[in-house]
């Protein structure tokens, strides 16, 4: 008998992966693909959506025709803070821009003063003011710089909405894509901000469906429930939420690394914002309070100069174990500098030394998200929960947390298959998602 399963597409910035679920939430095939960026229409980055299209059409056909396993259903887990604008016969009608394509000022400093006082807008909307990262204003500059590619768009989609849509063929916005960051909800008024309707853009937004809502479709020669994709931040929290009821927070570690405490519904103060804290939407609607750190991106770009100083390949960091002498010499050590490489003895003190100063960092990003929460427990998945070195030195930086390596393969996948249980599972949710190894200070 052929193995029941949801298929998973889990799209990252550098990584693209499809994903076989079965009922036990068990991976039984994975695939995974690197893409090549393109760049846009001014030459700028940014991601090849045609061929992002094309071969998640192509990977899905060939699970479709495999007999060991039912697909009953398909969704999206994605990277947030990006949008596709699609015309009349639904496909993309312009490029998918970059969310670190530089923003122009003047735009900026204008869509500001017509939206009252920055700071007040940040506090309404949960959004630091982050140029391209705030969704809201990709679509603002093009509706006042690009009029064409403006007026060609039906309707403009989040990013896993859209990459949905295309096996679901029904345009529809969801809640924690809407919340990432984007300037276009007002958290208070559980609502689109006003200016959303003052730039007549509630036309262009597709009716907002719950995350959990499916659409059944025929694919080939099977009829599948599709999902409406999910925000991939968002996603990881989903199996943690349903396994933990005490009050936590989960550090998503990647080239973004996220602090998220789900039990945190203090307002954002001034002070936050500043510091780059932010509000995302659980799937249930519901706030949770955020901070971000670029920790992943600077951790890979600092082993690539620390392993070409030393000549020595950057793979071998991953193995290096934690050393609590050189953890503990260099604790009164300044920073770490790329441009000081000569003055350590060996790679593996350069390399404990850079992993110092990141769980500095670390340590001031997550105590802005925990309020007067009463939080015990800080779980750390995504890629430095595989460092030896960081989970230590992270255990020795709150002495007074139960810091937990927690363990859900392809978490991101997971929750985006834990939102639709219902449509395409015939079990129960299973009880233990999560798998955790405590860390502890050492001495």
């Amino acid at each position: 008998m052929p193995v029941p399963v949801i298929a998973v597409f889990d799209i990252g910035k550098t990584n693209k992966k499809l994903l076989l679920l079965n009922e036990q939430y068990h991976i039984v095939f994975e695939q995974q693909t690197c893409m090549q960026e393109t760049t846009d229409d001014t030459g700028d980055p940014c991601e090849d959506l045609p061929l992002l299209i094309n071969n998640m059409r192509q990977q899905l056909a060939a699970v479709l025709t495999m007999t060991d396993v039912e697909i009953k259903a398909v969704n999206v887990s994605a990277y947030g803070a990006s949008l596709v604008y699609i015309d009349e016969n639904g496909e993309p009608a312009g490029p998918l821009y970059n969310y670190l394509k530089p923003y122009p000022e003047e735009l900026s400093a204008r869509f500001y003063s017509s939206s009252g006082h920055r700071e007040q807008f940040s506090h309404q909307t949960a959004s630091p003011a982050l140029g391209s990262l705030n969704a809201g204003l990709q679509l603002y500059r093009v509706k006042h710089q690009l009029p064409s590619l403006y007026n060609r768009t039906r309707y403009v989609l989040h990013l896993p909405q859209f990459l949905s849509y295309l096996f679901s063929h029904e345009p529809f916005s969801e809640m924690t894509s809407i919340g990432c960051h984007t300037g276009l909800w007002d958290f208070a008024g559980q609502q689109y901000h006003p200016w959303v309707s003052r730039e007549g853009w509630l036309g262009k937004l597709p009716p907002i469906a719950p995350t959990h809502h499916t659409t059944q479709v025929q694919l080939g020669d099977k009829t599948v429930q599709a999902g409406i994709g999910i925000h991939d931040s968002s996603a990881a929290l989903v199996p943690y939420l349903l396994q933990f009821r005490e009050p936590f927070i989960l550090l998503s570690t990647g080239t973004w690394c996220i602090s998220m405490n789900p039990f945190n519904h203090e307002p954002l103060t001034t002070e936050e914002l500043q510091q780059d804290c932010l509000c995302y939407l659980r799937y249930d609607g519901r706030p949770v309070k955020s901070s971000r750190l670029f920790a992943g991106h600077a951790h890979e770009m600092a082993v690539q100069q620390i392993a070409a100083f030393f000549g020595e390949d950057p793979q071998h960091f991953k193995e290096l174990p934690y050393d609590p002498q050189i953890a503990a010499r260099l604790a009164s050590s300044p920073e770490f500098s790329i441009l000081a490489l000569s003055r350590y003895e060996n790679s593996s003190t350069a390399y404990h030394h850079l992993v110092l100063s990141l769980v500095k960092q670390q340590y001031h990003a997550t105590r802005l998200v925990m309020g007067h929460t009463a939080v015990r427990r800080l779980f750390v998945d995504g890629g430095f929960a595989r460092n030896n070195i960081y989970m230590h030195l992270l255990a020795k930086a709150f002495p007074e947390m139960e810091v937990y390596a927690a363990t859900v393969s392809q978490a991101s996948a997971v929750g985006a298959a834990l939102v639709i249980h219902d449509s395409w599972n015939t079990g129960p949710v299973p009880v233990h998602l999560v798998q955790l190894k405590r860390y502890a200070e050492t001495l």
